[in-house]
């Protein structure tokens, strides 16, 4: 059984993926599966990846539990029916994130990171040597606005970047607009979970304002140029990084 996936959206994942060389003959890759229309459209073309790809390679796909009583059944049930290799991984991260919390402190990047954190231990404990996020052109546009207009840096999402503890990450969605991927989740009626397995939810805290303001920031700057995403894609592959006023990348020389 499968299920409808545009060919579009398939078109630039084999793009990304034949340009990054993501994922390759024999990888194991293990995917971050929140159960947001994200990973769950990802896993749908991991699964359609390894019926039709030229080469071999496992995947999995596993959601991290924060320890507070999230209810999973819904995806567990999806993902037996579609035939795709799925488990929870069972953490604390709830207990921990109620020790550290402050009042009116922002924490989603506080569990972005611990999530990410169980993710890598159970990929090396597994023997992956890859794990897949759901990350998209949009998350990466909304990140280089958030660095420029909030951190005073330039930077964004790569499609591929070796973490220290040397598995690789690799974001197969990067070329892939959000909506495609909204579409393609209510096409197929995908069992979406959302804010309700947030832990942050469950805290007095302050949500986070910079990606909002971003996701504001491009919706305007689109709404006046339609081109804009095809613009800052390929703004994102050629970058003239001696253009700016770090004195270690200039390359002409006085000597």
């Amino acid at each position: 059984m499968s299920v409808t996936l545009s060919k579009k959206l398939l078109k630039l994942v084999g793009r990304a993926n034949a340009r990054y060389r993501l994922i390759n003959e024999g990888d194991k890759v293990l995917l971050g599966l929140s159960g947001g229309k994200d990973s769950l459209t990802l896993a749908h073309v991991l699964k359609h990846m390894h019926r039709h790809a030229p080469f071999n390679f496992e995947y999995k796909a596993v959601t991290v539990s924060y320890g507070m009583g999230e209810n999973f059944d819904a995806l567990k049930e999806h993902c037996l029916k579609y035939d795709i290799p799925y488990e929870v991984f069972e953490t604390n991260i709830f207990e921990v994130g109620k020790e550290k919390i402050r009042e009116n402190s922002s924490y989603c990047s506080f569990f972005s990171r611990m999530r990410r954190g169980a993710l890598y231990s159970y990929a090396l404990k597994h023997g992956y040597n890859k794990l897949a996020l759901g990350h998209h052109l949009d998350d990466a546009a909304e990140s280089f606005f958030m660095n420029f207009m909030y951190n005073g840096a330039l930077r964004s999402l790569p499609a591929k970047y070796r973490a220290k503890n040397g598995l690789i990450v690799i974001r197969p969605l990067i070329f892939v607009r959000e909506r495609q991927l909204l579409n393609a989740a209510l096409e197929n009626q995908f069992p979406i979970i959302g804010d309700e397995a947030c832990p942050s939810m469950r805290f007095d805290v302050k949500m986070p304002y910079a990606r909002a303001e971003a996701k504001r920031l491009l919706r305007e700057l689109e709404a006046k140029n339609n081109k804009l995403f095809i613009s800052l894609k390929a703004a994102f592959e050629h970058i003239h990084d001696d253009s700016f006023l770090d004195e270690n990348r200039y390359k002409v020389s006085e000597e």
